[in-house]
């Protein structure tokens, strides 16, 4: 069987994030920004969806952002690597000025969709099919009533969508998903292609900050309590 409903999670903001450098499979942790995006997002998913499962990629980033989940939910997080990030080999901790700095015909081919040589870096076809390998995997353990929340990445996400949608892996037209936002995909009829429907795409807490990657500020603070413990 297929699970009803499949969230797919990014992770909440790192130091690297807020600095603009790509992290891929580089172990970063959330920063305290992040953590609040974390739990304040935790608890808007929470408020629409009791998961069957918290399934999350095995970077410290991601495990921390399932934790808050299973913190309000009491589901436990389970691991699976095929959801971690792509891979950005020798331009990992870079940002795109240092990256132009260094390998400018490299970035143009990057940039173009292209796959430049010598950089080291994870292919899209190969991150999209290890995302599309266990979405379908962990999906298809659940029943039909079921909610599977996937913690991920942002690249990671992306690719998964597009091989589930089936689209080449090439195919860029999806925004990109800030930190601590879902998307969420359902199953559309046997037989049917593509065989999943986005139904959700970014999104995130109704209380969020103004600034989402500022993090908290009052007015947010006093909204998320008032949904935690209405009067």
């Amino acid at each position: 069987m297929t699970a009803g409903r499949v969230v797919l999670w990014r992770h909440g903001r790192t130091a690297w994030n807020a600095g603009a450098r790509l992290q891929g499979q580089s172990d970063i942790p959330l920063d305290e920004v992040g953590l609040w995006q974390a739990a304040t997002a935790a608890e808007s998913l929470a408020a629409q969806h009791r998961p069957a499962r918290i399934v999350s990629s095995d970077l410290g980033r991601a495990r921390a952002t399932a934790q808050a989940l299973a913190d309000v939910t009491g589901v436990p997080v389970e691991t699976d690597e095929r959801l971690r990030e792509r891979s950005f080999g020798v331009w990992e901790g870079l940002t795109g000025e240092e990256i132009a700095a260094g390998w400018p015909e490299e970035q143009k081919v990057w940039r173009a969709g292209g796959h430049p040589e010598g950089i080291d870096a994870e292919s899209r076809a190969t991150v999209q099919q290890r995302m599309v390998d266990a979405v379908q995997a962990h999906a298809a353990e659940l029943g039909r009533e079921d909610v599977l929340v996937l913690v991920s990445h942002g690249a990671a996400i992306g690719a998964g969508l597009t091989g589930l949608l089936g689209l080449p892996a090439e195919w860029r037209g999806l925004s990109g998903m800030s930190n601590a936002h879902w998307a969420e995909i359902v199953p559309t009829r046997p037989g049917s292609e593509p065989a999943w429907t986005v139904q959700v795409l970014n999104f995130g807490p109704v209380w969020a900050s103004s600034d989402w990657n500022a993090g908290p500020d009052a007015d947010a603070e006093t909204l998320a309590e008032e949904v935690r413990d209405p009067a």
